[in-house]
């Protein structure tokens, strides 16, 4: 792999397409130009899920603390909740290897790309309000944007915008691991991924890339008058009842928090990361959560409700989040700032020293959420990708979550 691949870029499902960078709900059709999702897993079912029995709670147990063992992570939490099943919130290892300190289900962890959901939910919300239009180009709110006056943000959100991913730039990457603890305006972001030709011309590929949501993070400022992380506290995260969720400034981290470990460096050895600035990831990536806190987003995201039962999101709209497009990965596609991957809703997250999991089962309104302390990959795979297959091989075995990691870079 490439000395660029700062992980962020990998929160989410890899095209593979042009050699670039990461069943289904279909509900309304996809917008014109934009492929159907293929190959189909099993139509999903309430008895595609297993009950939480004392035997279930035994091979989680023992699987968890398998992958964890293989891939040297050194703490993990992991929770599954269906309505009407006991409750699985298991913490393994170590928050700390350095104190000893353990991995408990409290700890405030980085989520990485998790946060593209929280954006792409902001964007939504505009677009119910009459402020934005999916269909809108990006050259309307954000100026200087290669073919800015075509991609629209519809294309932004689906990864299908043909933009340079900005944390595959070499200078991006030399920047970061030379001052970890830098900080980056998204302006400066943004000049990273401009500096480069476009890659396709908008909707014709899927290709993850962060540009994307730097931009959106950009139009959410501008349309609603807010920063970023004021707009999400009032209109999302405070509504939802998410307490210990935010997106923080510079590289603020709540208390008590794990110690995140990385070989994300210039050297490539292993480092430590809880007082690294995530502001390079910024609305794409640089958010703070719980395991408790992600347990009630799993929901709200997929089905666009909040825990009351009002919504988040108007039915019309989260039909066409919920088209999710082909991907290059059977079984797998990618809508609006979420996935959908053999029936699992939702999205991951990585960064340097942390990765998280959240997804969805509508058909029995299970939750799996996974948050870790290492991105340090294992046999190419990412860490989260490998407890998630762990967990779905047991609870719902015709529906294994399975995302592959990223082909070697370009």
């Amino acid at each position: 792999m490439s000395p660029t691949s700062v992980r962020l870029r990998r929160g989410a499902l890899v095209a593979v397409l042009a050699g670039t960078l990461f069943a289904p709900v279909t509900a309304g059709a996809a917008p014109a130009g934009v492929p159907a999702v293929s190959a189909a897993p099993p139509s999903p079912s309430p008895s595609d899920v297993r009950p939480l029995s004392p035997d279930v709670t035994r091979r989680l147990d023992a699987s968890v603390q398998r992958v964890m063992r293989e891939a040297d992570v050194p703490g993990v939490t992991v929770g599954v909740w269906t309505p009407g099943q006991p409750d699985y919130v298991r913490s393994f290892g170590v928050a700390d290897r350095a104190t000893g300190r353990r991995m408990t289900p409290d700890l405030y962890m980085r989520i990485g790309s998790e946060t593209k959901t929280f954006t792409v939910t902001a964007l939504l919300q505009l677009v119910d309000r009459g402020k934005v239009g999916l269909d809108d180009t990006i050259d309307r709110y954000v100026h200087g944007v290669p073919n800015g006056h075509e991609i629209t943000l519809r294309q932004l959100a689906g990864m299908r915008s043909g933009l340079f991913n900005y944390s595959e730039d070499d200078g991006f990457f030399k920047a970061l691991t030379s001052d970890p603890r830098r900080p980056f305006t998204p302006q400066q972001l943004l000049a990273y991924s401009f500096r480069h030709p476009v890659l396709f011309r908008p909707g014709q590929k899927f290709s993850y890339c962060n540009t994307n949501l730097i931009l959106l993070g950009l139009v959410v400022e501008k349309v609603s008058g807010q920063r970023l992380a004021d707009y999400l506290q009032q209109h999302i995260l405070g509504p939802a009842g998410l307490k210990d969720t935010s997106l923080p400034s510079g590289s603020r981290f709540p208390r008590p928090h794990a110690q995140g470990y990385t070989d994300q460096t210039a050297d490539g050895k292993v480092a430590e990361t809880a007082g690294w600035n995530p502001s390079w990831g910024w609305a794409a990536g640089a958010m703070v959560s719980t395991l408790d806190d992600l347990r009630v987003w799993a929901p709200t995201v997929a089905t666009g409700r909040l825990p009351d039962g009002k919504r988040m999101i108007s039915p019309a709209t989260q039909r066409q989040r919920l088209v999710t497009p082909a991907t290059p990965i059977p079984g797998v596609g990618y809508g609006l700032g979420i996935f959908d991957v053999h029936g699992w809703i939702g999205h991951n997250g990585s960064l340097p020293g942390y990765e998280s999991l959240t997804i969805y089962f509508p058909a029995t309104r299970t939750s799996v959420v996974v948050v870790l302390n290492t991105d340090i990959g294992h046999d190419g795979e990412e860490p989260s990708t490998l407890f998630g297959q762990a967990i779905t091989r047991i609870v719902s075995p015709r529906h294994v979550f399975d995302l592959p990691a990223e082909p070697a870079a370009r």
